[in-house]
């Protein structure tokens, strides 16, 4: 597919009542065919998939953030800072 052409291969399958009805609804919603749509759904699910396999797991996740989350040590220490301040000089989250 580099060269923006692709072959297109038949192919068969069984679908039950409910995913043929929703496949022709989204055909006509947008106004392409049915292959287009399945195509565009595999084409979503992969890009997810991939996305899912390549995200931290959680305690990957947690201890990036423990680490900083990638930001310096200077920005993080001047973020602080000016996040306590800002709490300091006011009472309530209201006021102004």
């Amino acid at each position: 597919m580099s060269n923006g052409t692709y072959r297109l291969t038949r192919t068969s399958m069984a679908l039950d009542g409910w995913t043929i009805s929703a496949l022709e609804d989204l055909s006509a919603r947008l106004k392409t065919s049915k292959a287009e749509v399945i195509r565009r759904a595999v084409r979503e699910m992969k890009d997810r998939s991939d996305r899912e396999l390549s995200a931290p797991s959680p305690l990957e996740a947690l201890d990036w953030l423990q680490n900083g989350g990638g930001l310096p040590a200077g920005e993080a220490a001047e973020f602080r800072s000016a996040m306590v301040a800002e709490r300091h000089a006011k009472k309530y989250w209201w006021e102004p």
